[in-house]
């Protein structure tokens, strides 16, 4: 049991790893392809934050992936989880889209007020600084935490695969969203068409121009995916000026 829980963190490591690598290479090459400013001026330090960001997030890969192969073991040998592998009835193909937005809500709830909890200042200190040391952050920089911040960001997902059923397709596709709106929240330039940002989508959907607030002013914009915690507790200060961009 102990190997096959071994082998399920270090496959889970390895697969977190490639993806962060890959997703996060890319929008790097796009960034710099479309001759957008990553990181500090100073070449220098543009290099010295990107390799901080790299190897604060390859550790985070391995603590991510500790409570996942946890899950995905618990899944195979004992069948613990909800993880449905076939969808069998209608009701099963109906609640394949709404449980990614479930999933999504949650995790975003969790990311909301977790976030707000680092930002205390003797945890802000302890831990979150690690992340906003990133000045300005790249695409590099979304899965820059410290372990303690890893911690809490990687027990939810494999939690609710416990107690709330989603076909594995499904928790594919959040997964891969998680992923995508980690890298591009952080990489500074939108990947969204200025109608949505301005329009009713960047009114509850979080994007760049959102979270780049965060890492601006700190006490605002905590959320992860939507603006719904953010306008409910008064800490949404919308949009950043990219022109303003120190």
């Amino acid at each position: 049991m102990f190997t096959a829980f071994a082998l399920a963190v270090v496959s889970m490591a390895a697969i977190i790893a490639v993806r962060y690598l890959a997703v996060s290479g890319g929008f790097a090459w796009l960034t710099r392809a479309r001759g957008v400013a990553d990181g500090p001026a100073d070449p220098a330090k543009r290099r010295q934050q990107i390799r901080a960001e790299i190897r604060w997030s390859l550790l985070s890969a391995f603590i991510y992936a500790v409570p996942a192969g946890l899950a995905l073991e618990a899944a195979r040998s004992l069948g613990w989880t909800q993880l449905m592998w076939q969808v069998t009835s209608p009701l099963d193909l109906a609640w394949w889209p709404l449980s990614i937005l479930v999933y999504l809500f949650l995790h975003d709830s969790w990311f909301y007020w977790t976030h707000r909890w680092m930002h205390a200042p003797r945890l802000f200190k302890a831990a979150h600084a690690v992340h906003h040391a990133s000045r300005p952050p790249t695409a590099w920089a979304a899965m820059s935490f410290h372990p303690l911040e890893a911690v809490s960001g990687a027990i939810l997902i494999p939690a609710l695969v416990f107690i709330i059923p989603i076909h594995v397709g499904a928790l594919g596709v959040v997964m891969l969203i998680a992923t995508i709106m980690g890298v591009t929240n952080h990489m500074g330039w939108e990947i969204f068409p200025k109608a949505w940002v301005d329009g009713w989508f960047g009114r509850h959907v979080i994007s760049a121009s959102h979270h780049e607030a965060h890492h601006r002013f700190y006490t605002c914009n905590y959320g992860l995916y939507f603006r719904f915690w953010d306008k409910v507790c008064g800490t949404d200060r919308g949009l950043a000026n990219w022109d303003a961009r120190a």
